[in-house]
């Protein structure tokens, strides 16, 4: 009889720990280890209560042998009732006859006779944190043993609940932060939070509406600073992929002999300084959505294995012949012309039309206009947010902001109000305020109704040149790769523009 009892109370233990490591459902599986200890243990009744963090209630989550409205009254305060004493004291009580006992308030209302029933109460804790109480009713005899063996049990068992219950808490927490953020995220990347009212940019977002559903590859056009990766944003949040990830890369960051291992990943051993397994941008990506950024800047060999990858939808790790399944939608990104490169040898045209499935042209903000007042009242409107001042542009200086070319497009116009909102002295920026003397420049240009295209264009080449130099660290050779001229064409530009880098990075 009494390895029979044991045997029950080990297969009740084993049985509540696989329930209690199967999933995160609380209600469900707390439940399921009340029907076990109800079926192996011969318990009547069972409840496990739970505090409340925030009414310091004691609540019933999960119980056998009541009915839901049962399950409804069981509310109990700190200190109150057997069930509170419990929580108080963080320790077990036995009660013999709850008949008996004045304590005992039945506020379930499940036992209209309660002579002859005992009550075993355990607090439900992890060290010292307490999360609340496992009670069972049992009417005793011979053959169900003693009430040591039960509250032995149980304290088994309540500590089992006690971590499943701080995962619970944690995974709720950590599944919580996750929902917030994609929610500010899909919002943040919502197209009717974009800015931009113009024809042009509407176009954009209608046909990054029409394509988001789909996992057609898309190749985003456009010179540096349109809002590519933005727009890559837009579309991987308003897509089927929402809920996956969203990875970019800048290929033209990574220096080409490492890039394979960084979007493919590399076994251990596969090349000098491998010492462990790599996971590349691919698999980290696996079920939303890839942005190759700078696509225009890979080499020929990547760009055959980016051709099979989208291609056969399969790609191998650096040191590894086993073939891993791309569950990835891919979004490419250059500002430059493919086309053009592809004559000069540079791009391969199968990736060309495998990439340009969906092509869409981001416009600069000089062919777009109407759009710098908005984007200038949202990046004043952020910036002082972020340094705490009330900042404004007077009308002058708009006006110049809508007359200057904007080479960086909206990268430079957020970089030049994030310097006036740090820089001013005064609430309203003049223009005597406005740091960058080719902001003036221009405009005295068109105030001094000069319209001849030869100086229209050399004005033009030379805001190209300053700008592919800050975009490139002034590095020349980088910069001129940027345009599609040599470092000894640039060379002789910057003097025939009289641009003095040293100026330049000072100014910048």
């Amino acid at each position: 009889m009494f390895n029979q009892q044991r045997n029950k109370e080990l297969s009740a233990i084993l049985e509540a720990s696989k329930v209690l490591t199967a999933s995160f459902n609380l209600e469900k599986n707390l439940t399921s280890v009340m029907e076990i200890l109800g079926s192996h243990l011969e318990m009547q009744r069972g409840c496990v209560y739970l505090l409340e963090p925030i009414s310091k209630e004691l609540m019933i989550v999960a119980a056998y042998g009541l009915t839901k409205t049962e399950l409804a009254k069981g509310k109990y305060h700190i200190g109150e009732g057997i069930v509170g004493k419990v929580i108080e004291g963080g320790s077990p009580m036995f009660i013999p006859n709850i008949g008996k006992e004045p304590r005992f308030l039945n506020r379930t209302g499940s036992r209209p006779k309660k002579d002859g029933i005992s009550f075993i109460c355990v607090p439900i804790k992890l060290k010292s944190e307490i999360f609340g109480v496992l009670s069972v009713d049992r009417i005793y005899s011979e053959k169900h043993g003693g009430v040591d063996d039960d509250i032995r049990v149980l304290n088994i068992v309540s500590s089992l609940i006690a971590q499943f219950v701080k995962l619970w808490e944690i995974y709720k927490k950590t599944d919580d932060e996750k929902e917030t953020l994609k929610g500010h995220l899909k919002e943040r990347y919502n197209v009717p939070s974009l800015i931009g009212e113009s024809d042009k940019f509407r176009s954009v977002l209608q046909a990054s509406l029409k394509v988001a559903d789909t996992d057609a590859t898309i190749l985003l056009l456009g010179e540096t600073g349109t809002g590519k990766e933005l727009i890559a944003k837009t579309i991987h949040f308003q897509s089927r992929r929402a809920n996956g990830p969203f990875i970019a890369v800048n290929c033209a960051a990574i220096p080409e002999n490492l890039l394979e291992a960084e979007l493919f990943g590399a076994e251990k051993g596969a090349f000098t300084g491998a010492n462990e397994r790599r996971i590349g941008r691919f698999e980290f990506a696996s079920g939303g959505t890839i942005l190759l950024d700078e696509v225009g800047e890979i080499s020929s060999a990547i760009q055959a294995k980016l051709l099979r990858v989208l291609q056969e939808k399969t790609f191998e790790r650096v040191g590894s012949s086993r073939s891993l399944k791309a569950d990835v939608r891919v979004i490419a990104a250059t500002n430059r012309n493919l086309a053009e490169e592809i004559t000069r040898g540079n791009f391969r045209a199968d990736l060309y039309w495998r990439l340009n499935v969906v092509s869409i042209m981001l416009p600069p903000i000089r062919k777009r206009k109407e759009d710098i007042p908005l984007l200038v009242n949202y990046y004043l409107k952020k910036f002082n947010n972020q340094y705490q001042k009330k900042i404004q542009i007077s009308d002058d200086v708009m006006e110049r902001f809508k007359g200057y070319v904007w080479t960086g497009n909206i990268r430079e116009l957020a970089n030049t109000i994030e310097r006036l909102v740090i820089m001013a002295d005064t609430e309203i920026i003049q223009n005597i305020d406005l740091p960058y003397s080719s902001i003036s420049e221009h405009q005295s240009h068109y105030s001094e109704g000069i319209t001849s295209l030869e100086k229209e264009v050399e004005f033009i080449e030379r805001e190209r040149l300053c700008a592919a130099l800050k975009a490139n660290n002034y590095i020349q050779s980088r910069a001129a790769k940027d345009i599609g001229i040599t470092p000894r064409q640039l060379g002789y530009k910057l003097k025939k523009f009289g641009i003095d880098l040293k100026s330049l990075e000072g100014g910048d």
